[in-house]
């Protein structure tokens, strides 16, 4: 690791004016800023492996806040908040550090092109130190970070599963009883029995799945599968019980299972690096058709069996 306490060496010469003076106090700050928040995470990491990658990581903002300090010839003054240190940390905790690292690092295209087009003020080792930057911030730091295992990330793929699938089925029940009984409390439980059966056999397909990928736990999988849908199936049904409008109990319902994809969609994009609005519309849309064609199905059996009245 650096010593953080060296003085910068060298002069640069070249005269830049003042939107480039700027625009490299802006880089520097920046820089100083990521170096400070890696070097945070790694002394709060506790796996080796983790560690030496934010370190490396912490090392290499570092060296480019250097550079930028050496380009404006004098210091720049680069602080970051207690409070937002401790922002990153406890997303970090709960999000995952892949989720975390990836959430800083966007945007960083943006300042790859910046950099692109302070390259032509340059020339010299100055000009060649820039290029070898946007090199690291192209490709060696996403290397780095690919190297993080994390077992939410190697998971994900069954949280999704579970969470999607119990957001579109139990909303589609809840749906259909809108056409059948006018009973929150029959909706609620209907939703709650078959989330509990469809959990179970999601869980079951899960382990089943995962037997044949080595680098899963069967175990882990059929868990992590069948919590994730049983949580969303709870979330779902808990305003049934709380309601005894099911206008206003399915409207909740189906606001929370919105937040609850536009939650997912937006962590996996993050750490997959995925489009959000994208992926978000397509899985609002199959859950909203479900529901439609779900609540016309129960009003066909309502009607045809006699047994609204019945029901509620």
């Amino acid at each position: 690791m650096p010593n953080y306490t060296e003085d910068f060496r060298g002069v640069v010469s070249l005269k830049l004016d003042g939107e480039a003076l700027e625009k490299a106090r802006e880089f520097c700050i920046d820089e100083y800023r990521d170096h400070l928040i890696y070097r945070e995470l790694a002394a709060r990491e506790k796996n080796p492996q983790r560690r030496e990658i934010l370190e490396r990581l912490s090392s290499e903002e570092y060296e480019h806040y250097l550079f930028w300090r050496k380009i404006l010839n004098q210091e720049c003054e680069a602080r970051i908040s207690r409070l937002f240190l401790w922002i990153v940390v406890i997303s970090r905790l709960i999000l995952g550090l892949t989720f975390t690292l990836k959430m800083l690092e966007r945007g960083e295209e943006s300042t790859i092109e910046e950099y692109r087009r302070f390259l032509p003020l340059l020339q010299g080792d100055e000009k060649r130190e820039l290029e070898s930057i946007i090199g690291d911030e192209e490709k060696h730091e996403r290397e780095l970070m690919s190297q993080i295992d994390e077992a939410v990330v190697r998971y994900m793929s069954f949280i999704v599963l579970g969470l999607a699938d119990a957001i579109v089925e139990i909303t589609g029940v809840h749906a259909g009883f809108l056409g059948v009984t006018s009973s929150t409390l029959v909706a609620g439980i209907a939703g709650l029995v078959v989330g509990f059966s469809a959990a179970i056999s999601m869980a079951s397909a899960a382990y089943l799945q995962a037997k044949h990928d080595v680098e899963k736990n069967p175990v882990s999988s059929a868990l992590t599968t069948g919590l994730s849908y049983i949580g969303a199936v709870a979330v779902l049904a808990a305003p049934y019980f709380i309601t005894h409008s099911m206008i206003i109990a399915f409207t909740v319902s189906v606001s929370l299972a919105v937040t609850l994809i536009a939650t997912f969609t937006f962590y996996g994009s993050v750490v997959f690096d995925k489009k959000f609005l994208s992926e978000f519309l397509e899985s609002t849309g199959l859950m909203l058709g479900t529901a439609f064609a779900a609540y016309f199905f129960g009003e066909l059996l309502g009607s045809y069996f006699g047994i609204r009245g019945v029901l509620g």
